[in-house]
Parts: C-alpha cells; sequence; structure tokens
C-alpha cells in the first residue's frame, strides 16, 4: 500500500499581477506562473498565488504559513537596492515597492529555514537581499535572450555548467544542461552566503545555492513550455524534499564551486 504525503503549502511569489502597459508581455508571464503552479500542484502543492506589489506587510501575511517559497521572474530589480542608478541600456519599469516585499520573504525564509526557489528575477532578488549586485546590461549577442523578436519568441536555448557535488546538479543529474533563458541582467558581486553553482559558457552566473539554508536559485525558466522535459519538476523536487525534511543531493562546499 503506498503511503500519501502530507499536503504541504507552496506560496508562489510574482512581482505584479497587472501590466496594462504591456499586455503582451504579462500574458507570456502569466504563462509561465500558471506553468509552474501546475507542475507544482501536480507534486502535491497546495498553491497560494500571491503578488509582491501588494506591499511588504501584505507579502509577509500571506507568505506566514507557507512551507517552501517559489519567487517568480518578471520587471528589473530598482538599481538602489543594490547600490546603482538607473539610465541604463534595456532598462524596464521598476516595482519598488514589490522588490522591497520579495526582499523581505527572502530574509524570513533564510532565519526560519523555509525553502525557497528563484526562477529568473526570482535568483537575482535572492542575492540582492542578500547584499549582492546585478550586472545591469548584457550585451546582446543572443545567448541569454532574443533581441528584435515577438515575445513568444525571446527565450534563447543555451548551455551552463554546473559544479561536481551542488544540489543544482543533483537535482538535474547533469553536470552540463540545456536552458531556456530571457535575461538582459545577470549575477555581478555574490551575496553573503551564497555560492555560485552554475554558469553560462560566457562565464554568467547561472545557479546560485545557500551555504546553510534550503535556497536555489537559477537564472533561466525551467517552467517555459520549450525548456527540457522534466527540469521544472526536478528543481521544484528540491522543495519538497526540504519542506519533508528529506535529505537532499549534495550541496557545494567552496565559495566559488564553479570557475567564471
Amino acid at each position: 500500500m503506498s503511503i500519501r504525503r502530507p499536503v504541504r503549502s507552496l506560496a508562489v511569489v510574482e512581482a505584479t499581477r497587472f501590466r496594462g502597459h504591456d499586455p503582451e508581455y504579462h500574458a507570456y508571464v502569466q504563462i509561465l506562473v500558471e506553468s509552474a503552479i501546475v507542475e507544482a500542484e501536480r507534486q502535491g502543492w497546495t498553491v497560494t498565488r500571491v503578488a509582491a506589489d501588494q506591499g511588504e506587510d501584505a507579502l509577509l501575511a500571506r507568505t506566514e504559513t507557507a512551507e517552501a517559497i517559489l519567487i517568480m521572474g518578471g520587471e528589473d530589480i530598482t538599481p538602489g537596492l543594490y547600490g546603482a542608478a538607473g539610465g541604463y541600456e534595456g532598462e524596464s519599469r521598476h516595482l519598488p515597492e514589490a522588490d522591497r516585499a520579495q526582499i523581505a520573504v527572502v530574509h524570513r525564509a533564510i532565519e526560519r529555514g523555509t525553502p525557497l526557489l528563484g526562477i529568473c528575477r526570482g535568483l537575482q532578488i535572492i542575492n540582492v537581499a542578500l547584499g549582492g549586485t546585478l550586472v545591469q546590461h548584457l550585451d546582446d549577442t543572443g545567448e541569454h535572450k532574443n533581441s528584435g523578436v515577438p515575445i513568444r519568441d525571446i527565450m534563447a536555448t543555451h548551455a551552463v555548467r554546473l559544479a561536481t557535488g551542488s544540489l543544482v546538479a543533483g537535482l538535474l543529474e547533469s553536470h552540463t544542461v540545456a536552458v531556456q533563458s530571457a535575461h538582459h541582467q545577470a549575477v555581478d558581486v555574490v551575496g553573503s552566503g551564497l555560492v555560485v553553482t552554475g554558469r553560462a559558457t560566457d562565464g554568467h552566473v547561472e545557479a546560485i545555492e545557500h551555504e546553510s539554508a534550503p535556497v536555489l536559485g537559477v537564472q533561466w525558466h525551467p517552467e517555459d513550455p520549450g525548456a527540457p522535459e522534466g527540469q521544472l519538476g526536478a528543481l521544484l523536487s528540491s522543495l519538497d524534499r526540504a519542506a519533508l525534511g528529506e535529505a537532499s543531493p549534495a550541496r557545494a562546499s567552496s565559495r566559488e564551486a564553479v570557475a567564471a
């Protein structure tokens, strides 16, 4: 007889539910968020979907009882939160209230040991929350984002090298993976307590893990419909294992697990 696992609660946190200025972008983001929710529910999670632009107090309250947290992609993070200025190439609109709210959620998750997965902007929020900075604009080489195309074609496929012994390599059962990306920013200075466990072939950071807390961030989009089959499920399983107190694949032990 199979033993049913207890129902677990997952908070899926997006930056905003409203992008009236850019309906095509908003519609695409919703496809990604809903894809993640469908997979999480398939794994047995009870999902609460929350928008961070409701403010810090509201977001903390809505995620108070969550046993795990998933922070999704979205707009550029407000530059002042990592000591930089606006006016850079490719700058999107900013959502400072949402940024501060998500940063507060990251801090609380680490303090409590709540499992946390960040995707794209979610990885960057984790890094900024822990004192890291961002490269504000990557050269338009086409490796990390397809430029000058309809939003539905924006994802670029490229390879990522994963650190031996890292959580993410264990989850994906490989040291080199193909991923779908659509970002023009990346981690620069790595936040306190974080380890780089994945890099693109051009050296930019693609995965980070926390040295002691159950926190993982990936710069790519495993929830994209064009992503390799099973990739999203494997990454979400890190939340599942941690929430149930089960052992996860070995974590990287060095500060810089993948050489630039």
